[in-house]
């Protein structure tokens, strides 16, 4: 920890000062480049059944309850219109356990049916699935046997999962086993779901379950795409990827990663993070460049995705720095852009999200490039913000145009990837 505090403080006297405006032109991304749409099944479904998250909500652990969110298990084809709409290939989703297995060894048909159907539109729409085996959620009969920390839950998981990797092979989607596994624990923690002192336990076995299903997976598909996404998490990264990815990273084939907010020296706002106010956090786009150069260095030869990124406004207001979807967006593009101009081998993104959704406890955090006002429209009519236009562009020319220049200048000791976006910053 010595050492790495003394490299920062070396970085920070070395750091040259960051040009108003970045000045390198870019090119296009390639034709394969895959955009995306990204969403989870619990966060939009709605009529949840039984699990992990709905025994949180019913403590209040949460500041709001989740009603039926946007009722996507009822709008899914209207939901896949509006993606089609824009010009994506990719349509990530997640397939929830608690809604296929109730109870142990029940499936509902009903529910598999409608998975099916949701899989078969995004195909026939044109898209391909992104198919995410566990985001976060978990049957309640799981949480009554002590969740992750039960010795028989990676079992169930994997034999669950099995079904599913049989029933969807034929699409040839992209899979992620385990949505951000590290926030996956941590919020299992702040939930009550897990003690502290299993942490290793559920640390283990979501590495134990991703091992196993990558080998199963390609077994059924020796073409297929298999990866488990990480939370990018500014300057401590490599420490936590050491518990986690750095154990899978034989078993995944391409490096997928989120990425949402930054830190400088002189903007700490990322703390907001923590007390559930992400609006209130500097979202930074170049900061995705240096994440990208960062896992490149780290996990040579990996194919590198940004399974999610994308701009949060509380409650679809106007956020307090001005930052707008559309040009967030548009800044984003430019940066994955210079680095796969500089070589760095991104191979897709995905939009975080298409809709408005339930964000892990309340619905004023809003994401969606369609905007749902969720608590006080009974229509739930999916309103286009500025990002939709934004998108279909981007889409439309795999980028922004050679000329553009980032709506905001790149920040002065970018501590995204610390020392080494301090030191060697972009321009």
């Amino acid at each position: 920890m010595r050492r790495v505090f003394v490299a920062l403080i070396a970085a920070l006297l070395l750091a040259p000062l960051a040009p108003a405006h970045a000045s390198t032109r870019v090119g296009p991304l390639p034709d394969d480049f895959l955009w995306g749409v990204a969403s989870s099944g619990f966060q939009a479904e709605g009529y949840s059944p039984a699990s992990n998250w709905t025994r949180y909500i019913a403590r209040g652990t949460t500041t709001d309850r989740i009603g039926n969110s946007i009722d996507f298990r009822h709008r899914y084809a209207s939901d896949i219109a509006l993606a089609k709409g824009l010009g994506v290939k990719v349509y990530r989703i997640g397939i929830e356990w608690a809604r296929v297995e109730p109870r142990p060894g029940l499936i509902d048909r009903r529910e598999l049916a409608y998975y099916d159907d949701l899989v078969a539109q995004i195909v026939a729409a044109g898209m391909r699935p992104m198919i995410t085996l566990d985001h976060w959620v978990y049957p309640a009969w799981i949480a009554d046997r002590g969740g992750w920390a039960w010795s028989g839950t990676a079992d169930r998981w994997l034999r669950h999962n099995r079904m599913i990797v049989d029933r969807y092979t034929k699409f040839h989607p992209l899979w992620i086993t385990v949505n951000e596994p590290a926030a996956y624990i941590l919020k299992e923690v702040q939930h009550g779901g897990l003690a502290i002192g299993d942490v290793p336990r559920m640390t283990d076995r979501l590495v134990h379950v991703h091992r196993v299903m990558y080998d199963y997976i390609h077994a059924r598909d020796p073409r297929a795409r298999v990866s488990s996404n990480v939370a990018y998490l500014p300057t401590v990264e490599p420490t936590v990827d050491a518990a986690i990815l750095d154990r899978m990273a034989d078993k995944i084939d391409f490096v997928g990663f989120d990425y949402y907010y930054s830190v400088t020296p002189t903007d700490m706002s990322a703390a907001n993070v923590a007390v559930d106010r992400m609006w209130d956090a500097s979202m930074a786009a170049d900061g995705i460049y240096y994440a990208l150069r960062d896992l490149h260095e780290r996990f040579p030869g990996k194919p590198l995705y940004v399974v999610e990124a994308g701009l949060v406004t509380q409650d679809g207001k106007p956020r307090v720095d001005g930052y707008r979807r559309a040009d967030h967006l548009r800044d984003m593009t430019y940066w994955i852009q210079r680095a796969h101009d500089d070589g760095i081998p991104v191979m897709g993104f995905n939009y975080w999200t298409l809709t408005d959704n339930y964000e892990w406890g309340n619905y004023a955090s809003r994401f969606g490039l369609y905007t749902v006002n969720v608590k006080t429209d009974p229509t739930l009519t999916r309103r286009p913000t500025d990002g939709v236009a934004a998108y279909r562009q981007v889409t439309a020319a795999n980028g922004v145009a050679a000329s553009y220049r980032p709506s905001r200048p790149a920040v002065w000791c970018s501590l995204v990837a610390a020392p080494s976006s301090c030191a060697q910053p972009v321009h």
